[in-house]
């Protein structure tokens, strides 16, 4: 077990999505439960497509959700390649596609595109599948030679004709595969790259992967990546395919089912722990129903035996469930550490965050039992910050009725005289004002939250008023009485 070996080669040709954080989190925790080590490979042979600011938002994105690698970019290894990024083994691709040719199991093919479109539609007409009919085969060496002083080609592999490959797959048991679907095809490209099927097998093998956990839709890919390993003399390594995410119609998840990408749900306020504790359980089962794991539990409980075979379901709404459930419950220093960049998004809210006596801490600890983003924080916390906030509509027109002026100037003259302002004391002297004007704790309560807030729900009422202190509250008071109860009977 110690040497088990698993690689996520992600390309940097867009961001670190859903589907793919999946992925590498399978493969981290599989090799973390097996003590062994995972590989961080850069597919990047697509030139065209592939940029450098993608890959610093994937490298930024596993980093931040915690999922380090052993070899890989930004990792100084003993021992290990001379390189993790595809575009830069190129001579190594040369090397084996031209051993395969030197051995007669690989082709120069020089079909052109037109020909191989017209191959096609022939096929299409007699209802036969689309596959390259070998025509370049049984080229002799002269004919090789002449058609590549004028010609571009490609490098196709020779696939057997006959028989069956068998892909025993961890998760999906033995799958077989006819032969007779397969056509030659291309390692090399034109432009002297290889193609995905053949790098992934040469890397796989070179850096020694003994396990290779990917998405499903690469099932398909395996029998041609086994019988190339086979052609070069590779050992093959397990696979296990993991299901597809589907959105919660069951159609592809994508962009219309709402963010897709890690740094979309690192902005929506989002925590790594919250991430991680969701995906794990898409399509995996420590065996309970259980819905909140560590991620110590989850290395300690993985395994590729309990990954279904059906696809999983996002439910952006469970999600954000969970996540508010880490916010309630992790350590309020941390939390107030992965607000703050959210808070500083608000300049001036942040500028007053800055000058106030209230301590950020103090005021999240207060709401985050009500939010359930890092981003509703902010929203929830403005009016410990900022004087000019709005009032509820609905709420002024249900509580700031006649009489409701001369019951805050009451609470008004209570407060002033409350000491010590803390919260078990403002509650006392409340209640004892109810009791003494002969109306309900909530005919003052949801007037004075409304007066102090702005709105008609929030933490514990008397909490928010301690921490705003005295002088606050009442300037707050006197503000309401402006703006809502000029006439001496209210409004």
């Amino acid at each position: 077990m110690e040497n088990t070996r698993v690689r996520f080669a992600p390309s940097p040709t867009g961001e670190l999505h859903i589907g793919g954080v999946r992925t590498a989190l399978f493969n981290w925790l599989f090799t973390r439960n097996r003590g062994g080590r995972m590989i961080l490979r850069i597919d990047d042979t697509d030139k065209q497509r592939s940029s450098p600011v993608f890959l610093d938002t994937i490298i930024r994105s596993m980093q931040w959700l915690g999922l380090n690698w052993d070899e890989g970019p930004q990792i100084e290894t003993e021992g290990g390649q001379d390189s993790y990024f595809q575009s830069e083994r190129q001579a190594i691709y040369e090397e084996e596609a031209q051993r395969l040719l030197d051995e007669k199991k690989a082709y120069y093919c020089f079909c052109t595109a037109e020909e191989l479109q017209a191959e096609k539609e022939r096929q299409r007409r007699v209802k036969q599948p689309p596959r390259y009919s070998g025509r370049c085969r049984n080229l002799t060496s002269a004919e090789r030679e002449k058609l590549k002083e004028d010609n571009s080609f490609v490098i196709r592999l020779l696939m057997p004709q006959e028989g069956t490959t068998v892909v025993r797959d961890l998760i999906r048991g033995e799958v077989t595969f006819d032969h007779t679907n397969f056509d030659d095809f291309i390692i090399v490209r034109s432009d002297g790259l290889p193609t995905y099927n053949f790098a992934s097998v040469v890397d796989d093998y070179k850096m020694g992967i003994t396990h290779v956990i990917r998405a499903e839709e690469h099932l398909s890919n395996t029998p041609r990546q086994q019988i190339l390993a086979q052609r070069l003399g590779y050992n093959i390594p397990q696979y296990a395919h993991v299901p597809m995410i589907l959105a919660p119609d069951h159609s592809k998840l994508s962009k219309r089912h709402g963010a897709t990408s890690v740094q979309e749900y690192r902005k929506m306020g989002i925590l790594p722990e919250a991430l991680i504790n969701y995906l794990a359980l898409l399509g995996w089962s420590p065996g309970d129903d259980r819905e909140i794991m560590t991620i110590e539990e989850m290395i300690e409980l993985f395994s590729l035996e309990k990954v279904s075979r059906n696809p999983a379901i996002f439910d952006l709404d469970k999600l954000i469930w969970l996540n508010g459930h880490y916010l309630r419950t992790m350590e309020l220093q941390t939390i107030a550490e992965r607000a703050r960049p959210f808070f500083q998004e608000n300049a001036e809210i942040w500028a007053t965050c800055r000058e106030s006596r209230l301590e950020i801490e103090d005021v999240i600890d207060l709401v985050r039992d009500r939010v359930k983003t890092l981003r509703e924080i902010v929203d929830a916390s403005t009016y410990f910050y900022l004087e000019d906030f709005s009032y509820d509509e609905k709420g002024t027109k249900k509580h700031f009725r006649k009489g409701t002026g001369d019951i805050l100037k009451k609470v008004a003259e209570v407060l002033e005289q409350t000491e010590p302002f803390t919260a078990d004391v403002i509650k006392k002297e409340l209640q004892r004002l109810s009791k003494e004007l002969k109306i309900s704790p909530a005919k003052i309560n949801l007037p004075v939250r409304l007066a102090v807030t702005g709105r008609t729900m929030g933490p514990d009422l008397f909490d928010i008023i301690s921490l705003l202190g005295k002088e606050k509250v009442l300037a707050r008071f006197k503000k309401v009485e402006e703006l809502f109860f000029k006439e001496p009977n209210g409004v």
